[in-house]
């Protein structure tokens, strides 16, 4: 066995431990460590503990890595479960109209919006698209994260939506980061096309092309009010659970139309967004064990009302945050994602590291290989220049990772 890496003498290392115990922050057993030391062999977590029997067992002048940690404190890799990284062009006038005040749905029927960055994702070339996902995934590595998901959905053809999930298995085979591919062909309606033949188009001849190719994990659907509908999402969805494709769902962001039901239904691994979701949409989440993924980064992007996430923990949920990065949302960072969490939507830092870890690689159907640091986990982490976890949310609009590793490689140092 190869030691790959011992970080040690860290003012703290929260493992996140399965186990749940009574009278913690959040309800969780953080399993933290002071004054602690992690040891990967082989890319995994073969020891976590204090200091002096980690080293004394694994010397770290054996190790590939000797990671001094002194003062800092270590937490495992932020997981981001929604995104929509792979696209072209630049939509930073639409920020200034919205700021004086024009309306999501007015700068749509500007020409803006989605179909704006269909246009220019399918003029660009695959290496440009490659080289505008590789920067963005240098920028999601630089503030923590070690595994993202990246979903197609600039194409709404199928020519493109297959490049798009190709860039994003190149993407997958040249970083860093661990990239899962969701293909949403069903992101927009194209211009010029009906809806109901929009939607024959996404069964009929995208979703088996996706399928041939075998690069796509899962299946998302905008369902959404003048998007697509529940009956149409969920002839989406079907056809894609038949092709192998675990179904999402974008759900109840602008207006409540059932999308939280039909996640629920035909047993999507999460329902994202959910700022209008009701009591009865939560119980049917809790009870179908589907993953609510919260974006506030969204809602601070359009001023708009956030979802409330304490209505979905005293429920029982395993609340999920992502950044929802895409050009009418513009952060690859985690750790604002936190803080938004915790100022905007009622979260304690300690459930929104878990919302962007844990629970966040459960979103993924990773539960078990990414979002930890116990024995046995990926040795995925990211150190802080701070003492305690808190920092993340804390140190708002400041990058507090120092160093990342990814299976124990040192990948990025600041």
């Amino acid at each position: 066995m190869t030691l790959t890496a011992v970080v040690h003498d860290a003012a703290e290392i929260v493992t996140l431990e399965e186990t749940e115990a009574e009278g913690e922050e959040g309800g969780y057993d953080l399993g933290i460590y002071e004054d602690a030391a992690i040891a990967i062999e082989d890319g995994k977590v073969a020891r976590v503990g204090p200091t002096g029997p980690v080293t004394r067992e694994f010397p770290p002048e054996n190790a590939v890595h000797d990671v001094d940690a002194t003062g800092k404190s270590v937490i495992p890799g932020f997981v981001d479960p929604h995104t929509h990284a792979l696209f072209a062009g630049d939509r930073s006038d639409e920020f200034e109209a919205k700021l004086r005040g024009k309306t999501y749905q007015e700068i749509l029927e500007d020409g803006g919006g989605i179909l704006r960055t269909v246009r220019a994702t399918r003029e660009a070339g695959d290496e440009q698209l490659l080289d505008n996902l590789l920067g963005h995934l240098d920028t999601m590595l630089a503030h923590g994260t070690t595994t993202v998901e990246v979903k197609s959905g600039y194409g709404l053809d199928t020519e493109t939506e297959l490049r798009m999930l190709d860039i994003i298995d190149r993407a997958d085979d040249s970083h860093p980061v661990d990239v899962v591919p969701t293909f949403m062909g069903a992101h927009a309606v194209p211009e010029d096309r009906e809806t109901d033949e929009y939607v024959e188009e996404v069964v009929n001849d995208q979703i088996p092309e996706v399928e041939s190719q075998g690069i796509a994990q899962f299946c998302d659907v905008f369902c959404e009010e003048g998007v697509f509908d529940v009956d149409q999402s969920r002839r989406v969805l079907e056809a894609g659970k038949e092709a192998g494709l675990t179904p999402k769902v974008h759900a109840e962001e602008l207006a409540h139309i059932g999308g939280t039901q039909l996640a629920a239904e035909v047993g999507a691994t999460s329902a994202d967004h959910l700022l209008h979701s009701t009591d009865e949409d939560i119980s049917a989440l809790v009870e179908s064990d589907v993953v609510p993924v919260l974006l506030p980064g969204t809602a601070f992007g359009l001023g708009a009302e956030y979802a409330d996430a304490r209505q979905f923990i005293e429920a029982g949920a395993d609340v999920a945050i992502a950044t929802d990065f895409n050009p009418n949302c513009y952060s690859q960072s985690m750790g604002f994602a936190s803080s938004l969490a915790c100022v905007e939507m009622g979260m304690t830092p300690a459930e929104a590291l878990v919302a962007s870890t844990t629970n966040a690689a459960a979103a993924l159907d990773r539960p078990e290989s990414v979002g930890t640091l116990r024995e046995g986990s990926p040795g995925d982490m990211a150190i802080l220049d701070a003492p305690t976890h808190v920092h993340v949310p804390y140190n708002f609009g400041v990058n507090a990772v120092e160093t990342v590793l990814k299976d124990g490689e040192v990948v990025h140092r600041d």
